[in-house]
């Protein structure tokens, strides 16, 4: 049995070998394989194919020679064959070269590279991943070469005021005389020797109000000494208003301003035509006037960030007010600024109600444009700081720190206008009569300014608040903190300039335009520009003739909290803690007096005053009959719970 199985599996073997000298074999060598037919083999080539491979031993060279030279020689008849019948050749073979049995070289042939004549032959020869390159590029160019957005297409044909339009005043002005100049340092001279004080030179600067005289003192000689002889001064000089500034910041003089005999009249046409105005690059430029030393002086509002304005009557409040607005509306677009206008007197800033489609933005139940009445003025501030807030929120998503550069990005198309983002104009908050407005409404119009000159500068709202009564109940010290920018005109008493200033001069002015701003602690003497009320009235109805927007520019609605009752829209969720012991207080005594509520439950006349007008909501008193108590209108407890609970329902 042993042997039969032997003998069948020696006949399976015999076979498999027959079998395979006539199949597809292979030559190997080290990491080289090169398949052929069986019968393309010569017959004197050993049927072994190990017999093939590289052997190093010295006994096999001459064998292994004579193998591989005739291999070669079969190789390079079979290419000829292939080239004469127009075949392609294995290219991607490697080519044996050299005889050595050390050494063997292994010489990759390059593969042939097509002459491309043509576009279509040469994208025939790319692989798919590169036919696609090309699109791609395209568009990430387009991406990046995308026109920025331009704010001011929203009015393509908006033209911005001829400076034609203004006065020129240049004409009506007199040049200062050369003898008035000697004769004042006549006389300053011969007053501080009369104080034995020696000067060693003195130097005069020519201003369109003040004429500016720099003095050195000779060593030894106190500065406080000079700075006491200011009535004297101006006695000898018979002149009114003189200041002394000892010493001048960053210069080693003391200053003494002496008021000009003929004041020149600062025109605004003058100070817009100047290249300061026109080429500067200022988010929000005002043209203010011109300093002592005839220059013309122009501030960034963007930068202050807020402006306080005070002064006594007819010293030109209203006239600064109108220069800073003319020259916001010479400069700016539509599209970039935005007007908020509060005007409690109602004929100051009247005027630019027609450019309601243009530069101002309101509440949308206005139905006028300048806001003039008290209860419409709260809600305004409040509205602007919801605006605040959205315009916060819009900044964070795009993760931008003030409004340049969230409209940088904006207008380079990096913000979605899906998401919400949109371009944010600047908007400036002008409040005339500010006093006005802290007497009738107090803390509801005090606490909403407050967080707008805290917050609102990073997001480009900026305020401009302007009063004739620099007290100290007026302006609060929560206001002056956040208003760094303080313009003063004459006032009437050193206690009101250190009000407005934190320092004196401001009683020292000669009025008319003549002004002190502060900002940072330095303080510089302007004279303001003059703009006639005609002038104002010629520009606005210049811009107003033009298209304006089909809709203003509406601020976000804003609903008082403490109206509900009157509206129709009270809620229980704002009643006081002490509302159902002061409504058993008034039904059980069956009067309705804040004072009593006051009185017997030890609260403040305001929260006394706030949950008398709940009771009025629910019902539980009548309306106000002025000094008369108020009528009650429920006898028992029982109708009082009653009343809450279809409330609640």
């Amino acid at each position: 049995a042993l042997l039969f199985v032997f003998l069948g599996i020696a006949f399976i073997i015999w076979n498999f070998h027959h079998i395979t000298e006539k199949s597809t074999f292979s030559f190997r060598w080290p990491s080289i394989s090169f398949p052929f037919s069986s019968a393309l083999r010569d017959p004197d080539l050993t049927d072994d194919p190990d017999d093939i491979s590289l052997d190093l031993d010295e006994d096999k060279t001459a064998k292994s020679e004579t193998k591989k030279s005739a291999f070669i020689d079969e190789l390079d008849r079979i290419n000829k064959s292939a080239l004469e019948f127009d075949l392609p050749k294995a290219q991607s073979k490697p080519v044996v070269t050299g005889t050595s049995d050390a050494t063997l070289e292994v010489v990759e042939m390059p593969p042939k590279v097509p002459v491309v004549e043509t576009m279509e032959e040469k994208e025939s020869f790319k692989t798919p991943l590169e036919r696609e390159k090309p699109e791609l590029i395209v568009e990430q160019e387009n991406e990046v070469h995308l026109e920025p957005y331009d704010p001011t297409m929203a009015l393509p044909k908006y033209e911005r005021p001829r400076l034609s339009l203004l006065l020129n005043y240049e004409e009506d002005n007199v040049q200062i005389d050369r003898a008035e100049l000697e004769q004042n340092k006549d006389q300053i001279i011969n007053t501080l020797r009369h104080y034995k004080i020696e000067i060693e030179r003195i130097r005069a600067t020519i201003g369109p109000t003040v004429t500016l005289y720099e003095i050195v003192p000779a060593p030894g000689v106190r500065i406080s000494k000079i700075k006491n002889l200011e009535d004297d001064i101006a006695l000898s000089l018979a002149a009114l208003g003189i200041r002394i500034i000892a010493p001048i910041p960053g210069k080693g003089t003391i200053g003494i301003e002496v008021p000009n005999k003929n004041k020149q009249t600062v025109g605004l046409k003058e100070l817009l035509h100047a290249d300061k105005f026109k080429h500067g690059k200022m988010d929000l430029p005002i043209a203010l006037g011109k300093t002592i030393s005839n220059e013309v002086f122009i501030a960034d509002l963007a930068k202050m960030p807020h402006l306080l304005i005070a002064g006594a009557t007819g010293q030109g409040k209203s006239v600064g007010i109108n220069t800073i607005l003319m020259s916001l509306l010479y400069k700016k677009h539509p599209s970039q600024v935005k007007l908020v206008l509060i005007d409690p007197k109602k004929v100051e800033l009247f005027p630019y109600g027609q450019l309601a489609n243009h530069f101002l933005a309101f509440l949308p139940d206005q139905d006028e444009p300048i806001i003039t009445e008290t209860k419409k003025v709260v809600n305004t501030l409040n509205s602007l700081c919801i605006e605040m807030d959205q315009r916060y929120d819009l900044l964070k998503k795009a993760h931008a720190r003030n409004i340049q550069e969230y409209n940088k990005k904006f207008i380079a198309r990096r913000l979605n206008p899906n998401n919400g983002h949109r371009f944010l104009p600047f908007i400036v908050l002008v409040i005339d009569e500010f006093a006005d407005l802290i007497m009738t409404a107090g803390k509801e119009v005090e606490l909403p300014i407050a967080r707008l000159a805290q917050l609102a500068r990073a997001v480009g709202i900026h305020l401009i608040i302007a009063t004739q009564r620099p007290s100290v109940n007026i302006i609060t010290g929560v206001i002056k903190a956040n208003f760094p920018a303080r313009l003063a005109f004459r006032v009437t008493s050193k206690v009101d300039s250190r009000t407005i200033l934190d320092a004196g001069g401001a009683d020292q002015l000669i009025g008319r335009g003549d002004m002190l701003l502060t900002v940072g602690g330095d303080m510089i003497r302007l004279q303001c520009a003059f703009v006639d009320t005609p002038e104002v009235e010629n520009v606005i109805n210049g811009i107003s003739k033009q298209q304006g927007f089909s809709v203003p520019f509406f601020l976000p609605e804003y609903s008082a909290e403490d109206e509900g009752g009157k509206n129709g829209a009270f809620s229980l969720s704002d009643l006081d803690e002490m509302f159902e012991d002061a409504a058993m207080l008034v039904i059980n005594s069956q009067q309705g007096s804040t004072s009593m509520i006051q009185r017997r439950l030890k609260l403040g006349y305001n929260r006394a005053g706030r949950i008398m007008d709940q009771l009025e909501a629910v019902g539980v008193v009548g309306p106000n009959e002025g000094s008369k108590a108020r009528e009650v209108l429920m006898t028992t407890e029982m109708e009082f719970h009653q009343q809450l609970e279809l409330l609640r329902q």
